[in-house]
């Protein structure tokens, strides 16, 4: 039975009362968990689409690009077109593009994002000598050489900058396990090196918003952004001064919400995504509780 209530802070109910034309989800721990579609989003996604409301997905996981994200989603009965996702191995290749396009770069990552660089004839090298720029990504085959590499092109050589392709601790798996994300990567190098990351790309940085907004075509007022996480989606959304809605299906809990200060809150809470929809909507689409 689904509780047809979201609580923000102290009890307080703080579900959406309108429908807005553009939705912006995230999507590990919000649209899925997994290899499964969490509880609503099976028929809330295809309603938004129905209603002629625009939808996109992004992910700061890179580990995937838009391509394989969406036969992932279609696999799981949520078909997608891959121009629908935007994920850190689109805007770290805009990045590079736009401000960088000829600097040699050393990604520390997965397939994907190296796919996407040669693709797009950025250059990739790992001598340590020749390197511009050390990308820190989500790498799960992460290992000692690799630190070797961007601790020579960052502090032996002195001439590599340190970016990323997103902030996050750790990637959230089903049962309430996970493994380390980018941020992990980011923190070695860091602590070898003495550098600080200078830029990223992921949410929250407004390079991944502004990818996002350039794709769904409307004004920031006429979209939700929906995530689980606060220091990532939700704090994009309230920098750019845009309405938001965290899920309580992934990281964030009721606990981290009652803790955070009234100013850092998402304008909504939900227990489940298909809260999106107004209650009051639910009886005309036909939607029982769950």
């Amino acid at each position: 039975m689904v509780r047809r209530s979201g609580v923000r802070s102290a009890g307080e109910p703080c579900l959406p009362g309108r429908l807005f034309e553009g939705y912006i989800f995230d999507l590990d721990g919000t649209i899925y968990l997994g290899d499964e579609l969490l509880p609503g989003v099976g028929r809330l996604i295809p309603k938004l689409r129905e209603l002629g409301k625009r939808v996109i997905f992004l992910s700061n996981n890179a580990t995937r690009d838009p391509e394989q994200y969406a036969e992932k989603l279609g696999g799981m009965g949520l078909e997608t077109p891959a121009s629908e996702i935007v994920n850190t191995v689109v805007t770290m290749t805009e990045w590079l593009l736009r401000n960088h396009p000829d600097a040699t770069v050393f990604p520390i990552s997965e397939e994907p994002l190296k796919r996407s660089l040669g693709e797009s004839g950025i250059r990739m090298s790992e001598k340590a000598d020749e390197i511009d720029i050390v990308i820190a990504s989500y790498d799960r085959t992460f290992d000692y050489r690799k630190l070797q590499i961007a601790f020579d092109a960052i502090w032996f050589y002195g001439r590599a900058m340190l970016v990323t392709t997103n902030p996050d601790r750790y990637c959230p798996y089903p049962g309430g396990r996970g493994e380390p994300d980018a941020a992990a990567i980011v923190a070695a190098v860091e602590a070898c090196t003495g550098t600080e990351c200078k830029v990223n790309v992921g949410k929250p940085d407004p390079t991944m918003l502004e990818t996002v907004m350039g794709v769904i075509g409307l004004d920031k007022e006429e979209c939700l952004v929906i995530g689980d996480r606060l220091y990532t989606e939700i704090r994009m959304a309230r920098d750019a001064g845009m309405p938001s809605a965290v899920v309580l299906t992934g990281e964030t809990t009721a606990e981290d919400l009652a803790e955070e200060p009234e100013e850092d809150l998402p304008d909504f809470t939900l227990q489940r995504i298909d809260q999106l929809v107004p209650l009051e909507l639910w009886d005309e689409f036909g939607w029982e509780d769950e």
